[in-house]
């Protein structure tokens, strides 16, 4: 009963915390910039990712963000029309101005074509160096 008290009184007190933001604020002229990375072709995972960058821009508010998410290897799948519950859940991020980037090094690899992308798909020639000069340009790199 004991440990039982000290568990709820924990989540007590986390629930209702202020959370602190590292300075500057987040705001529409001091935007995070997030990249995201999917190289899994596994359902699941394609999901925990786009829920965790769906959870950031709740948090955040999209205005404040700067979002990209690179697809490459087994997870190019994300981005391919025929997957549609995966498509829809792109599509509603995208309207929210997520950047989808696929590799071309994939696509070429897994024969795929630019119609076989949902539309608005941004095709860069390695995925993994877009990631790379985000990084170097600051962007915070998020790997759930």
């Amino acid at each position: 009963m004991k440990n039982f008290t000290l568990i709820l009184l924990t989540l007590c007190i986390v629930s209702f915390a202020d959370t602190e933001f590292a300075e500057p604020k987040p705001a529409i002229d001091n935007q995070r910039q997030i990249v995201f990375s999917i190289k899994s072709g596994d359902d699941e995972e394609i999901h925990h990712v786009l829920s965790s960058a769906n959870n950031v821009l709740k948090f955040y508010g999209p205005e404040n963000v700067e979002m990209k998410i690179v697809a490459y290897s087994k997870g190019i799948k994300t981005l391919l029309k025929i997957h549609k519950e995966i498509a829809l859940r792109v599509r509603a991020l995208m309207l929210l101005d997520v950047e989808f980037i696929a590799c071309r090094n994939t696509m070429k690899t897994k024969k795929i074509k630019e119609e076989e992308l949902i539309e608005d798909s941004v095709i860069v020639t390695a995925g993994i160096v877009e990631i790379i000069e985000r990084v170097k340009d600051g962007w915070i790199n998020i790997v759930p």
